[in-house]
């Protein structure tokens, strides 16, 4: 029986429609047709414009009668289009006061903010036509995907290890052997390898659509682009380029299949989501959506009615706006509900805290009501604590015991220390300890510890550059952080000296023992278990060539790096101690601290004095952690340019220490580790680290 509201009630140049249906926002199909709903609180009216697939000219554009307006949103439902071949946006009319940021121009035909599809990016790099009027174009999807039980997995968030990636760099290198390259269906590929190598969960850098063309221009002969995404034109759709099955208008289909063969095994997918800005840039930037919707509700605008600019992009969302805030709620509902995502990493997060005048403010109203939203009840939810515009909140971001937050002050305090800076050391020791000093009020999970991500030098640059290397960026190598933390070793960039290349090596595993053994949540940037470089550049975010992507060669050439960060992750895994979220380091059933530190002397060290050289003990209570037997895990650390023997401390009668790994050699086979050397001592070569466990 046909609904009593799906009926059509008037005729349009041969078209059939009806008043609409508020709820959902966006092109929903219903019977015999499809319900548009769009709003804005300042238009004056709104037309639907209706495309053939890929035709310059619509074929239809239907006013909105004003009876279709309920409050501020226009409402239609039109029957008898053919959803495979139809392509839609607006044309809004209303008052042009740019002081008052009012600019609408009916010239321009609009895309949904609900589209689930963008169409007219889905070959990368295919350069579009500028002289078109509407280049991002709406299109209208079918929910009709068969999870066949897939659902989000809710893993318990101090037991991730992330792996954060770009879609394209990952497999587009002709080494990294894809049939699919640059693909979502490319990191279906590669899931074997993900699986081998331990992580279990991926952080995409940005797939929502995005024009890569957004800052089109050339450099030394090379396209440059807006190749990392952070500049979101389409929220709820996929970036079409990023699918091989886009042409065919499947990306979507594509995108969640990706997401239920990661799930299948057993690895989550976080998404890293950019909600500070939009595409449109600043004063003088494109129409394609907000902007002439209802530009004063989606942004931040100063009294003159130019933008704020706290993203340091040109725009700054309003974020605490009613609307827009809903408006941010119903996307990640719509990720966590239609494609199975686990979580979200928002970038420059501290914008979000900001109020329609950008000041910062104590309890925002989007962080509380993401917090304690229902439907993301269960998702990860983590924060980049700082902003553009010099807000950093990192462990004081409001988080009602719900929020993560990307630990910058981890990344520094590692990287300072790594490369010999013993003033360093009373931070460590916080850090490793799953920074109690920031995060005492939520847990350990709060801390997502890192050493590099994609914004910055690769852990093999970060040992091999004294300065970063832009100029390929086309800005004369001013873009890109200055402070950098990082050593060249003496030799700026490639060298064949043996000694530099060893110690480069050694620090490289030094780092990556401590990240792997901190109380927290690890995160690694995508190549850095086998070297990958960027030759020094420290901001790739225009290249879309070797500079960013893996070089799957490095792979065989690093074998051993990959083997002993393999190692790292399974002894994790093997070791809840190690992904304990709780903030405790007093006795437990072994009679031992479950976390203690010390100098080359066990069981001495003045935590608050500088210092190269440590260790620190970790007592696994077989009944709390639920382990076959007690078990004793002492990580020694010599950041020193000199070797040095460390006393070990004793463990109870019956048990021995076992080498586990040591930074000269590879990971030790868990089931046959050999007995350490001495029971009550380790010698450690210059900058050096070594894991043994004790059973």
């Amino acid at each position: 029986m046909r609904l009593i509201d799906s009926f059509p009630t008037d005729i349009y140049k041969g078209f059939r429609y009806r008043i609409g249906r508020v709820f959902p926002f966006g092109a929903t199909i219903v019977e015999d047709g499809v319900n548009f709903s769009v709003f804005s609180k300042e238009a004056t009216s709104c037309t639907l414009v209706l495309y053939h697939h890929g035709e310059e000219e619509p074929f239809v554009e239907i006013p909105f009668p004003e009876e279709f307006r309920i409050g501020n949103v226009y409402s239609m439902m039109v029957f008898g289009l053919n959803v495979e071949t139809t392509e839609y946006g607006y044309r809004f009319d209303g008052p042009w006061n740019p002081e008052k940021g009012l600019v609408f121009d009916r010239k321009h035909v609009l895309l949904d903010p609900y589209a689930k599809s963008v169409s007219g990016r889905t070959v990368w790099g295919k350069k579009p036509d500028k002289s078109s009027l509407f280049q991002h174009r709406g299109q209208i999807i079918r929910e009709d995907y068969a999870w066949e039980g897939d659902h989000p997995l809710e893993k318990p968030s101090g037991d991730l290890v992330i792996y954060e990636l770009h879609v394209r760099s990952f497999t587009n290198d002709p080494s990294s052997g894809a049939r699919h390259k640059g693909t979502f269906a490319g990191i279906i590929e590669k899931i074997p390898y993900l699986k081998e190598l331990g992580v279990n969960c991926v952080e995409l850098m940005p797939v929502f659509a995005f024009d890569e063309f957004e800052n089109d221009r050339t450099f030394d002969g090379r396209q440059l682009y807006n190749y990392w995404g952070y500049a979101t034109i389409g929220f709820f759709a996929p970036n079409a380029a990023y699918a091989r099955s886009a042409p065919y208008g499947l990306e979507v289909d594509e995108f969640k299949n990706m997401v239920k063969k990661l799930h299948e095994n057993g690895i989550e997918v976080i998404l890293d989501v950019v909600f500070n800005h939009t595409g449109e840039g600043g004063d003088g930037g494109q129409y394609i959506s907000f902007r002439g919707i209802d530009n004063s509700t989606y942004y931040l605008m100063d009294p003159g009615g130019s933008y704020y600019n706290f993203s340091g992009c040109g725009n700054t969302m309003n974020c605490n706006n009613a609307v827009v805030r809903n408006f941010i709620l119903d996307c990640l509902r719509y990720w966590v509900s239609a494609c199975h995502i686990d979580g979200f990493r928002f970038d420059l997060a501290s914008v979000l805290s900001r109020d329609e005048n950008g000041v910062p403010m104590v309890s925002p109203p989007l962080l509380d009501l993401l917090a304690h939203d229902a439907v993301l009840g269960k998702t990860k939810l983590i924060a980049e604590a700082w902003d553009a515009g010099g807000l950093y909140q990192v462990g004081c971001f409001s988080s009602w015991n719900r929020w993560a937050e990307w630990n910058g002050r981890y990344r520094d305090c590692l990287r300072r220390f790594i490369k010999g800076g013993a003033e360093a050391a009373p931070e460590m020791y916080l850090r490793i300890k799953g920074s109690p000093d920031l995060y005492d009020e939520r847990s350990a999970a709060a801390s997502i510890n890192f050493i590099t991500c994609h914004d910055g030098f690769t852990l093999y640059d970060l040992f091999s550059y004294n300065e970063k290397h832009n100029e390929m960026n086309g800005e004369g190598n001013r873009d890109g952080a200055n402070d950098n933390n990082s050593w060249n070793c003496g030799v700026e960039g490639d060298t064949d000296d043996p000694a530099i290349l060893s110690l480069r090596y050694r620090l490289m595993k030094n780092a990556l023992t401590i990240l792997m053994t901190s109380r927290g949540v690890p995160m690694l940037l995508s190549g850095d278990e086998f070297a990958n470089t960027q030759k020094g550049n420290n901001n790739a975010y225009c290249q879309d060539n070797e500079i960013s992507y893996l070089d799957w060669d490095s792979l065989p050439r690093h074998e051993d790096l990959f083997r002993y960060v393999r190692g790292l992750i399974r002894l994790r895994k093997e070791h809840p101690v190690l992904r304990s979220e709780e903030f405790y380091y007093g006795k437990n059933g072994t009679g031992y601290p479950e976390l203690s530190f010390h100098s080359t002397n066990a069981w001495q060290l003045d935590e608050g004095a500088d210092n190269l050289c440590f260790g620190y003990l970790y007592a696994e209570d077989h009944e709390k952690f639920g382990t076959e037997r007690d078990c004793f895990l002492y990580i020694a650390v010599n950041a020193h340019w000199e070797t040095h023997t460390y006393g070990l401390p004793a463990l109870p009668e019956n048990m021995r220490w076992y080498l586990a790994a040591e930074a000269y050699s590879d990971f030790q086979d868990p089931e046959h580790l050999p007995p350490a050397q001495h029971q009550d001592r380790i010698e450690l070569g210059p900058r050096t680290t070594a894991v043994l466990i004790g059973q």
